[in-house]
């Protein structure tokens, strides 16, 4: 399989056109299923995964557990993604392994609370060139006081070895809001000894809480912290995976900024935990409408309109930041047509993404004509009703690839994107679905 760090940049224009019209389900959702495969493989017996998303990144996390002994088999499943089954190897049977995880920063953070705490055996995960800029102490000091052993580059960076060890369980104040740290650390403590306690600053997704939950563990709530309890085996069974709502949350936004569109997206998962883009949206102007689906394996689904609107300026920072850290980008550039200055603050976590979000999200939307000023944790975005066009460069960020496809539509000028190839992490038909609904 080739790798996306060796693919040469793509670059590709989006010009402004007719107004996006119709419907679709935007593709499964990433988070969701990286999880999927991995409690997959640690669940006794076999588990049947629909709608796993084929992406770059989701790939990494299949060959990633097929390395530890997992056995993953399937077929595509039209527009919902793929039907897999995975044979686990239970929670204490992985075999060791050097695992390359791609682009995947999901998978680098979650997989070592699962092989801490291993009787024996070790395991060295690495990456492409941007994952080992992105730190992984955040996982690791914690690990560490729970009795792993783990070592980093530098004290912070990948490549990271893990050395199968006994673990205890703690109480542990998390100093960022992360759900892979989150996720990392209830699969840690699914392997401790004794009770284990997270403390989160604010809430953050819980697709990991509720799959294992699904699954038998003892995984609950109460107040502001995530309490779990060893397991000796997790039986996952059938997972669900629903559209994603990051994905979809491009879509929503070229309908609300191209004039004349109306757009609606099917299937999508709508975890409370996951729809903070919506309230800031629609706190904007935004004219959004949602329908209720039947849920499947414990997560809700919607259907959401989406039409063009007249958006005024807002601020987003404190709770809602963790409720849409993944689409941040995606209110900088709404509020570049928004009246008024947005301001985002407490996102000191998007300069820990596939790039520094704050810089590169601010650098892309300067080069289209907007006025954007950083600061450490956000930035302030002066709206003016729109965009001139332009040139950017993707850095490898999937997100910010596409960022620039949908400011290329509702700009007066078109966007040309240097590496829209970086798509494929997460959306790999982006363009054909864009074409789906403009033509």
């Amino acid at each position: 399989m080739e790798r996306l760090s060796e693919i040469k940049p793509v670059a590709e224009r989006f010009a402004p056109g007719g107004p996006l019209r119709g419907s679709l389900r935007p593709p499964s959702d990433k988070s969701i299923s990286h999880r999927a495969a991995l409690i997959g493989a640690m669940g006794a017996g076999e588990s049947e995964v629909r709608g796993f998303l084929d992406s770059a990144d989701t790939r990494s996390t299949l060959v990633a557990v097929a390395a530890l002994g997992a056995r993953v088999t399937g077929e595509a499943a039209g527009e919902e993604g793929l039907r897999l089954r995975i044979a686990g190897v239970g929670l204490r049977g992985p075999a060791p392994a050097s695992i390359d995880v791609g682009n995947a920063g999901t998978l680098m953070r979650l997989l070592p609370g699962w092989l801490a705490g291993q009787e024996s055996g070790g395991w060295t995960l690495d990456g492409d060139e941007s994952i080992r800029r992105r730190p992984v102490d955040r996982v690791a000091d914690p690990l560490r006081l729970m009795g792993a052993r783990v070592r980093c580059r530098d004290h912070r960076l990948p490549p990271l070895e893990v050395e199968g060890s006994s673990l205890r369980g703690v109480s542990y104040e998390m100093p960022v809001a992360s759900a892979q740290v989150k996720a990392c650390l209830i699969f840690a403590g699914l392997l401790a000894e004794g009770e284990t306690r997270l403390r989160e600053p604010e809430p953050t997704r819980d697709h990991s809480e509720r799959m294992l939950v699904a699954a038998g563990a003892d995984v609950s709530r109460e107040g502001d912290e995530v309490v779990v309890r060893p397991a000796s085996m997790i039986e996952p069974g059938a997972i669900e995976v629903p559209g994603d709502l990051s994905s979809a949350a491009f879509l929503i936004a070229a309908a609300l900024l191209v004039p004349g569109s109306d757009v609606t997206l099917t299937g999508v998962g709508v975890n409370p935990t996951r729809t903070g883009l919506l309230t800031i949206l629609e706190r904007m102007g935004a004219d959004l409408e949602f329908m209720a689906e039947e849920g499947k394996g414990g997560e809700p689904l919607g259907s959401i309109r989406a039409r063009h609107s007249a958006l005024t300026a807002t601020e987003v920072g404190g709770a809602e930041i963790p409720l849409a850290i993944d689409e941040l980008p995606l209110i900088a550039l709404a509020a570049c047509f928004a009246d008024g200055t947005t301001v985002i603050r407490d996102a000191t976590e998007l300069r820990a993404k596939e790039s520094d979000r704050i810089e590169t999200v601010a650098a892309a939307l300067r080069a289209l004509g907007a006025g954007v000023e950083t600061t450490p944790d956000g930035m302030a975005i002066s709206g003016t009703g729109g965009l001139r066009g332009g040139a950017i460069e993707s850095h490898g960020d999937h997100r910010i690839a596409m960022l620039g496809a949908v400011a290329g539509l509702a700009s007066s000028g078109g966007v040309s994107v240097d590496g829209m190839d970086a798509a494929a992490v997460s959306y790999p038909a982006f363009g054909a679905d864009l074409r789906a609904l403009t033509s």
